[in-house]
């Protein structure tokens, strides 16, 4: 890594942290519903919206119906943008005269985003039309995020309330993160890309003529304003095919850079938020150290991996031999596979680079992230629900190191609340394996494979863990666009989403019933080191065991064949 490289990493790790920290107060307190600096900007077109829709924004809802207004809402944006798409042939704001998409790819796709996966089996440019871009895709960026951070809302008030029946209001809870962080950070971040180039009209296709004399015709549209919410909202779903390597949607290293910055800073905020809103800023750090500690060694070991280059090139007499492929010669290495790595502990499936042509071992950590239910940070809400269940997987393993009933957070925590972690935990990964073995299976999904072995496994791996950790990116190299594809990995994802938020409600709805618990000599401290320590090992130690044995078929045993050590 050159010095260049590691300084603007350091630098792009201090603003992140320098910005996430004052942002995560900021939106504990709108989330409280205390006054912030927009309040008399926004109040008002909140209140609108809770008439318009016929919402008391006063009155609680119980576990089950906070759960119950979720899949409404997620069901009713699906069918919605369904079939947006199918007539989009129709509907104005198409000057390309683009067809209604294949009903298979409609499918996964409104299943994608609803589901804040953004997964494309389509490229965007030549797919949906700008109304689709702009009134269907972009707008559930926006809300599906806002479910997201709810879900989550609803989740910590589980823990900070005692004998109560309810667990907030959803439209309150969806509204508020929409209004009060998502448009005005879009609105800001979208000024900016404009002014580095990235596009924003309504303009149809140009055509120009090439140097060679021939026609080509350049795909334009409203790029700037869904890149980013796109990247805000760890959607990840690219205006254009190439996603973030494409100029139009990142022109040069400052749009980079903040790209970057977006995908994680609502993510990283969310933690101290946390803090903020249980009362104990010490937990939402102890969280965050855990947090920091996965990612930095995943990046650690991706950098390395991919600074040695490749060993196949190495055991010909390459030196020097840093993997380029697949990346953007405008960043480098270094800015490719902090994406890649930013990217796969999120739930955002944006790529700067082809993740296809990264050696086998950052492949490895990419599908860790993923696997582990992008705890990790996560996308917006799930990654902390997700993390917050392996919370009390720990505590259930401290709890039989002390001989104690387990409890966080003033919590006991009983059968019930582990039972419902231990589902959104392991149900994901048991249905994304099942999946990916029934792709390896069926000549049909073996027919969309343009690797065979190792590889081959990977690139249908990754797709599923992929769709099950709500993250969009694909390993490429597999064509997706089938009935198939479109229909299993669309699955995956609900099963992914609904999987994690559900049982994630069921636990805030039987916490917020118990009654709080003093603080003792036999109650294990959460924020201190051992707690960080046992945490990231418990989420270490789970990922391993779920995922070594088909990662010993696919990365590592492509690992093995490319240094020469494994068999051809």
């Amino acid at each position: 890594m050159t010095m260049s490289s590691a300084l603007s990493l350091g630098f792009w790790l201090l603003a992140l942290i320098g910005l996430a920290v004052p942002l995560g107060r900021y939106m504990a307190r709108v989330f409280l519903g205390e006054r912030v600096f927009l309040t008399g900007i926004l109040r008002p077109f909140e209140r609108f919206v809770y008439r318009a829709c016929g919402v008391d924004e006063t009155r609680e809802m119980t576990a089950r119906e906070y759960g119950s207004s979720v899949v409404v809402f997620t069901l009713a944006g699906l069918v919605l943008l369904f079939l947006l798409q199918a007539l989009q042939r129709l509907l104005p704001l198409n000057p390309e005269g683009l067809a209604g998409v294949h009903w298979h790819t409609a499918i996964n796709t409104a299943i994608s985003f609803v589901t804040n996966t953004n997964w494309q089996s389509y490229g965007g440019e030549y797919t949906m039309s700008y109304l689709s871009q702009m009134f269907g895709l972009a707008v559930q960026n926006f809300v599906s995020a806002g479910v997201g951070i709810a879900a989550l809302l609803a989740m910590v008030r589980g823990f900070t309330r005692k004998e109560a029946g309810s667990v907030g209001n959803f439209w309150v809870d969806l509204v508020r993160p929409v209004l009060y962080v998502l448009l005005p950070l879009s609105l800001l971040l979208a000024l900016i890309l404009v002014s580095q180039g990235v596009v924003q009209t309504l303009k149809p296709s140009a055509t120009v003529r090439t140097l060679e004399g021939a026609s080509q015709t350049i795909a334009v549209g409203p790029a700037a304003s869904q890149i980013a919410i796109k990247q805000l909202g760890s959607n990840g779903g690219g205006y254009f095919n190439a996603n973030s390597a494409h100029p139009f949607e990142n022109p040069n290293w400052i749009s980079n850079f903040l790209e970057l910055l977006a995908i994680l800073l609502i993510p990283v905020a969310m933690v101290f938020t946390l803090g903020q809103m249980l009362g104990n800023p010490k937990q939402g750090r102890a969280l965050f150290y855990a947090m920091a500690v996965l990612f930095l060694l995943g990046l650690g070991v991706v950098l390395a991996s991919e600074l040695a280059g490749n060993p196949a090139l190495r055991a010909l007499g390459v030196e020097h031999g840093s993997n380029l492929a697949g990346k953007e010669t405008r960043f480098g290495i270094t800015s490719s596979v902090l994406w890649g790595q930013v990217t796969t502990v999120t739930s955002n499936g944006s790529v700067n680079s082809m993740h296809d042509a990264m050696t086998p071992l950052t492949g490895l950590v990419y599908m860790f992230n993923m696997g582990i239910g992008e705890a990790i940070f996560g996308g917006l809400g799930v990654g902390l629900m997700t993390m917050l269940f392996y919370v009390i997987l720990t505590m259930f393993i401290a709890g039989l190191m002390i001989g104690r009933t387990p409890e966080f957070l003033g919590k006991k925590l009983g059968p019930f609340e582990m039972v419902m972690a231990v589902i959104g935990v392991l149900l994901p990964p048991v249905v994304l394996l099942t999946g990916a073995a029934v792709a390896v299976l069926l000549p049909t999904g073996r027919a969309s494979l343009a690797n065979p072995s190792a590889h081959g496994l990977s690139e249908i791996l990754y797709a599923y863990l992929s769709a099950a950790g709500n993250n969009g990116s694909a390993f490429a190299g597999l064509n997706a666009d089938t009935p198939f594809y479109n229909l299993t990995l669309g699955f995956t994802m609900l099963v992914g989403r609904f999987a994690t938020i559900l049982p994630g409600l069921a636990i805030a709805g039987a916490l917020a019933r118990k009654k709080r618990v003093p603080l003792s000599i036999a109650t294990f401290p959460t924020t201190g080191v051992l707690f960080v320590v046992m945490l990231v090992a418990v989420i270490i130690v789970v990922g391993a065991l779920t995922y070594f044995p088909v990662f010993a078929l696919g990365p590592i045993l492509e690992h093995l064949m490319l240094s020469g050590t494994g068999p051809l």
